[in-house]
């Protein structure tokens, strides 16, 4: 069996990242950026599908890990009956090719220490050919090179299509190793200097952890989902990915494996919110502006998703070679999803705005019409049915969430134009829809039988994206229908205390068979609702139980198990740390509606 998803921390240089296993093992990593070909998939097939394995030689050797400070670099001390040794991982933050150093220190004894390095190219496909060149063992294969550097580069050796290092380091002694990826028809790129590369990257990161502003009981938590955030950014571009991998399973043997390295807008206001709350206005400032930049554009040619830049072409495939992890077929990349009509993407771009407005962030002179058009859009296809928040691959419903969101979009240029009339629209035509849009929402998506908000209109069905109802202030928090929907989702969707997005039983909503975990996302929205709801006991325990989910380093994947008791989906998920942020916040501001 692979390594629990939970197993894994993450390093990055905020263009790409890596997983690390608890052995010693990198089994994902993406070169030269987040949707680039892997050249170590292992997470999804096996160790010859790629991977990079540094740990001590002894089988009784056992490690306890942890990042070092409020940073990305990964500290795994492994104790042996021969001593004790630490190896330290990092991506230096970059403006040239990428590098991934290993560095590996003695700190008692003597520990006899083994590296195994298979590379392979287009999502572990690929054999590079491998050579010794300028002190270094050198792979490429079309497009890619890899050049790894080492002092003891004696001790390195091929075998079985890999390159081995076998050495001994005592007590007091350092040596590195830096993997460097860079296009095989380029020169060799410039050197890092390991060590100096190590203080740098840590300095960087614990000079941006400490503008965080909050300062209340789980800051430990937040700094940790921010710097998580802040590693799912595309540095050049502000985007956000929603994960760094893609085809991690929200059912162990299933087929509900997407691939997330991309940019949603489902995401954005969520996000923005989080990081003007922190004090990270460069970075809000960043995602506001690839906002901008990849909606631009015909209001009716709005995706759900981008790539990194912007891109709007991300045609899906699968990957036969790849077994998937934990045999959970296919192993998909690019996302049909894009392709979808989700008419709450709307109401977040707009939202995003207006938190951005709201917060002091410099405007820019084209972002107003851009809102104008998208809501002079929504204005005439509100009423139409679309796929929904969770994508959902079946017929096209009247999703309440998404008709929620519409007035979200309507209430929000309306209170733009209430500030500052000389912006421009038709104030009246704005308030008109705004108060339609509320009317049929409360008329049609609610069950007065049952007591809640429905998932569609006409249906029984649950979703948990109705608790958004008081956060975005549709209803208050205390009205009866919000009450209502409260208790029956939490009664109906409750697996062990968390929730399921809705019920998937049959694939009777999104055409897909089997199953999912409980939704992490879902679970921190409760905690928001309950707070809103006046019932902040509840609310504090079971933000206390989504805290004890995080891995030993802080990490979330998009979904847990509560039979099996383990993480499930992409991982590490920015959607589950943008809730903890958010929540933890409003837990300590009182959960302020937008």
């Amino acid at each position: 069996m692979p390594p629990r998803i939970e197993d894994y921390a993450l390093i990055g240089d905020l263009q790409t990242a890596a997983l690390v296993g608890r052995d010693g093992s990198i089994d994902w990593l993406c070169l030269p950026r987040f949707d680039s070909g892997a050249c170590f998939a292992a997470l999804l097939g096996g160790k010859d599908n790629g991977h990079w394995r540094l740990s001590p030689q002894s089988p009784e050797a056992r490690a306890e890990r942890s990042y070092r400070g409020d940073s990305l670099i990964l500290d795994t001390v492994w104790h042996t009956p021969e001593g004790r040794v630490r190896v330290t991982d990092f991506m230096p933050q970059r403006d040239r090719a990428p590098d991934v150093v290993r560095i590996v220190e003695g700190l008692g004894g003597r520990v006899a220490m083994r590296g195994v390095l298979r590379l392979r190219f287009d999502y572990g496909r690929v054999v590079p050919w491998v050579r010794a060149a300028e002190g270094c063992r050198v792979a490429i294969a079309g497009p890619d090179s890899v050049w790894l550097r080492t002092p003891s580069q004696g001790s390195t050796y091929g075998k079985d299509f890999s390159t081995r290092s076998d050495f001994t380091v005592a007590e007091g002694e350092r040596t590195a190793f830096v993997l460097t990826w860079h296009p095989s028809h380029e020169p060799r790129p410039t050197q890092i200097e390991p060590f100096e590369a190590l203080q740098d990257t840590l300095e960087d990161w614990h000079a941006w952890s400490a503008r965080c502003r909050y300062d209340g009981p789980h800051r430990a938590a937040v700094i940790r989902s921010l710097i998580t955030l802040k590693a799912l950014t595309y540095a050049p571009t502000g985007g956000i990915v929603a994960a760094p991998t893609t085809s991690l399973p929200e059912e162990l043997g299933g087929v509900r494996n997407w691939d997330y390295r991309y940019c949603w807008l489902r995401d954005a206001s969520l996000t923005l919110d989080s990081l003007l709350q922190a004090g990270y206005l460069e970075e809000a400032g960043a995602w506001r502006d690839w906002l901008l930049r990849a909606v631009a554009g015909a209001p009716d040619d709005l995706q759900i998703m981008y790539g990194l830049a912007g891109e709007r072409r991300l045609p899906e495939s699968e990957l036969p070679w790849l077994t998937g992890y934990a045999g959970s077929s296919p192993v998909r990349i690019g996302n049909a999803a894009v392709q979808q009509r989700q008419l709450d993407v709307y109401g977040e771009v707009i939202d995003s705005f207006h938190i951005a407005r709201t917060a002091g962030l410099p405007a820019e002179p084209h972002a107003w019409s851009i809102q104008r058009a998208l809501v002079d859009y929504l204005e005439s296809t509100w009423r139409d049915p679309d796929e929904g928040l969770w994508e959902i691959r079946g017929p096209r419903r009247h999703f309440v969430h998404s008709k929620v969101m519409a007035w979200v979009a309507a209430d929000r240029a309306v209170r733009a134009m209430e500030g500052a009339p000389h912006l421009g629209g038709d104030l009246g035509r704005w308030r008109a829809m705004r108060d339609e849009v509320h009317r049929e929402v409360c008329e049609r998506g609610y069950d007065a039988e049952r007591g809640a908000f429905t998932q569609h209109y006409g249906s029984t069905e649950l979703d948990a994206a109705t608790l958004l109802i008081p956060r975005v202030g549709f209803l208050p928090g205390d009205d009866p229908r919000v009450t209502g929907t409260i208790d029956t989702v939490r009664r109906e969707l409750s697996q062990d205390g968390l929730l399921r997005r809705y019920s998937t039983e049959g694939g009777s909503v999104d055409g897909l068979p089997g199953g999912e975990g409980a939704f992490l996302a879902c679970s921190f929205w409760l905690v928001d609702a309950l707070a809103l709801n006046g019932r902040r006991t509840a609310a504090d325990e079971l933000f206390a139980r989504l805290l004890a989910l995080r891995n030993d380093v802080g990490l979330l994947a998009e979904e847990y198990d509560p039979v099996a008791r383990r993480q499930l989906g992409n991982f590490p998920q920015a959607f589950s740390h943008i809730g903890l942020v958010g929540t933890a916040f409003g837990l300590l501001d009182g959960v302020p509606a937008h």
